[in-house]
């Protein structure tokens, strides 16, 4: 088996939880909107369902964060512009502090993995500037690499193809390590990396999805998967 020299990672609930901070974001805009005169959608319930079918149509890649913002905006009867997105962009940034908290034993393994010689690199969909600042939370700081900025989202193969450009490693000796069985999983497999499942919120793996190569309930058990598996230079 081949030497693992390289270890991407997915961000959000791989390396950190972000308690919905999207979703807090687009509550506080709501008051905004409000205060301007907006109309309500419903409910709060109603508010945070429309949100959460919003983000989750723009986590696909249907449209951008900015035209979420718009969309949102619009629907609430307010005519979207310019300074409601970047208002959005900054109150959600500046929540990333309170909000983000790395996964426990992220920072120790990390520190571990870059002690042994291994590349490492983030690769995650959403924007910049959240997904940095968010990725240095969770005290990473090496490459990280946006779907916003490199033009192609997981689990499109070109997307680990342009990690493994990062990295400077071929796919054999390289691993992924998410959460997401279909964006994660699935996508680096196709794109012939071997796989790390991170299943630390014990959820039942999709029968259609090929299974990764490793399953891990907490992150600093991947220290002990490297030296089991691969000889590190």
């Amino acid at each position: 088996m081949d030497a693992v020299r390289g270890i991407g990672f997915d961000l959000d609930h791989t390396l950190a939880i972000d308690n919905r901070l999207e979703r807090v974001a687009f509550l506080r805009l709501l008051e905004r909107i409000l205060a301007e005169g907006g109309s309500s959608q419903g409910t709060l319930a109603d508010e945070i369902d429309g949100i959460d079918d919003l983000l989750t149509r723009q986590r696909r890649g249907e449209f951008s964060i900015d035209e979420a913002v718009r969309r949102f905006v619009a629907a609430h009867g307010v005519t979207p512009e310019q300074s409601h997105v970047e208002w959005f962009r900054r109150i959600a940034v500046a929540m990333v502090e309170a909000l983000v908290v790395p996964l426990p034993g992220v920072a120790r393994t990390l520190r571990a993995l870059r002690d042994r010689g291994i590349a490492m690199a983030v690769l995650t969909n959403g924007w910049n500037p959240m997904q940095m600042r968010k990725a240095e939370r969770a005290g990473f700081h090496e490459t990280v690499l946006v779907s916003s900025d490199i033009g192609v989202q997981k689990p499109a193969v070109q997307a680990f193809e342009i990690l493994l450009q990062a990295l400077k490693t071929a796919p054999a000796e390289t691993w992924y390590v998410g959460d997401d069985p279909r964006g994660d999983v699935a996508g680096a497999a196709a794109a012939g990396l071997r796989t790390v499942w991170i299943d630390w919120e014990a959820k039942q793996y999709p029968s259609d999805v090929p299974a990764p190569g490793h399953t891990i309930a907490r992150f600093d058990e991947l220290l002990a998967l490297v030296p089991a598996h691969a000889q590190i230079p």
